[in-house]
């Protein structure tokens, strides 16, 4: 009598075909680490991709078109995040630049503190007589001083009651005062004359804000504060 016991649909799990579990949570977690890894490894170049980047037009040199600025006229514009004042200055304007009692009034009337290049160490601080450009920043602490025409019937006054002197500068913060070639007077808290960015002019008409003058090499950054 035949003794084999019967064949059934439920057979034991051949080697080839049959997993440990333990194996199987092993592969389970190789699987999932390659699928992370190659994720964060696509993820990265996406995030630089939205990191923000230092533009290069932040310190591209800036070109102001002054033909129509009349005389005894400023205008402001912006170069490297700060505001630089342009100013077209008068005959008269530049005749009370040269007055030996203005300069008396000065704490650095010719210029030796190192505000500006070197091209602008001179009675007017500038390239011309004509034109100022400084950046319009108070050496004191920060406040960006208001300018009043030397034709001003009247100017408005600082928050210390001081008003802005005709044909100058003055900070509406703690009083300082400049002169139209941004040179500091004395007794005030500003200690140094406002910085001359570097500049040069293309034409007769147009300034080129943060580049110098051929055969020139002013440094900005080397100032002795803004």
């Amino acid at each position: 009598m035949d003794k084999t016991p019967p064949m059934t649909s439920e057979t034991p799990e051949s080697p080839s075909t049959g997993q440990d579990p333990q194996r199987r949570d092993f592969l389970g977690m190789v699987t999932t680490a390659g699928v992370v890894t190659g994720a964060a490894a696509c993820a990265i170049p996406f995030l630089q991709s939205l990191t923000p980047q230092e533009s290069a037009s932040a310190h591209a040199p800036v070109d102001v078109d002054v033909s129509k600025l009349a005389p005894g006229q400023q205008t402001t514009v912006v170069w490297q995040g700060k505001p630089v004042f342009i100013l077209r200055r008068t005959p008269q304007d530049m005749a009370k630049l040269q007055d030996a009692s203005l300069a008396n009034a000065l704490r650095d009337p010719n210029s030796k503190d190192h505000q500006q290049p070197a091209y602008a160490e001179n009675w007017h601080r500038s390239l011309t007589p004509e034109y100022g450009v400084y950046v319009g920043v108070c050496t004191h602490l920060g406040c960006v001083p208001s300018y009043a025409p030397a034709a001003a019937a009247s100017a408005p006054a600082t928050a210390e009651g001081t008003a802005t002197p005709p044909g100058g500068y003055a900070c509406p913060c703690h009083g300082s005062k400049f002169d139209l070639a941004g040179r500091v007077f004395k007794g005030a808290p500003a200690p140094y004359n406002l910085p001359v960015p570097p500049y040069f002019m293309p034409t007769p008409t147009t300034i080129r804000l943060g580049e110098n003058p051929k055969g020139q090499d002013f440094d900005f950054s080397t100032i002795v504060q803004i």
